[in-house]
């Protein structure tokens, strides 16, 4: 098990890889043994929330959060709580408030 800005993956092999805790990428031959990526995931409310969880623990440019309301995977454009976050398209823009 490995924990990554808070999130925790299972059934995480790296092979040869290194991960920089300041930049939070990984390098090397990664291998997810479960065969799939489990995403964090939040309601629309949630994501429009700026106190909730989801823009308060973790959150950085490039973070993606399954919207459970709307079926659609969302992307933060920074790490502050109001950044907004876009579909993976880079449409339909929410910023928390």
């Amino acid at each position: 098990m490995a924990v990554y800005k808070g999130v925790t993956y299972s059934n995480l092999t790296a092979i040869n890889a290194t991960i920089d805790n300041m930049s939070g990428t990984v390098t090397g031959n990664v291998d997810a043994t479960a065969g799939y990526v489990q995403l964090r995931t939040a309601a629309a409310t949630e994501i429009a929330d700026i106190g909730d969880a989801i823009n308060t623990s973790g959150k950085a440019a490039g973070t993606v959060v399954f919207d459970t309301t709307n079926s659609k995977l969302k992307v933060a454009t920074g790490a502050n709580t109001n950044s907004t976050w876009v579909d993976a398209d880079g449409t339909n823009a929410v910023t928390p408030s």
